[in-house]
């Protein structure tokens, strides 16, 4: 993982090794799917709203250990937000990868340790792909 700095190193592979939340909800309101032509990297997202609220949240990860622990991050993250929440996160958090801005506020800060892999271009697709997943699924419902 060059490009990433040494001291966030650990904490990336610690939450790519323990992504919580895996599964399928069988009550999902919302379904998104993401993919990363880059490097192959796919999420699936089962999304439960209530109330314009994410009242729970369930996810199939196949990721690479940046996507996987971008994953890890949001599954944390997510339950509980509001809906608009989950859509500003998604924008911030490509803000901060592609255009040297800062990392997502609220709920979503812990995303703020991806930013030292922000030089790793390839990536940015798989680093977003829990939150697209889910931003598509909140907009198409």
């Amino acid at each position: 993982m060059s490009g990433i700095d040494a001291i966030y190193q650990d904490k990336i592979l610690a939450y790519a090794a323990d992504i919580p939340r895996l599964g399928k909800l069988e009550d999902a309101t919302h379904k998104g799917e993401a993919v990363s032509r880059a490097c192959g990297s796919e999420i699936s997202v089962y999304l439960k709203v209530e109330d314009g609220r994410i009242a729970d949240y369930a996810h199939k990860v196949d990721a690479c250990a940046l996507g996987s622990a971008a994953a890890s991050i949001v599954a944390r993250a997510i339950v509980g937000c509001p809906v608009e929440e989950v859509l500003r996160a998604r924008d911030q958090m490509e803000a901060m990868l592609k255009k040297d801005g800062p990392a997502p506020d609220g709920t979503f800060t812990e995303l703020g340790v991806l930013q030292s892999a922000r030089t790793l271009t390839n990536r940015h697709s798989s680093m977003l792909l829990a939150l697209n997943a889910s931003a598509k699924a909140l907009k198409e419902k």
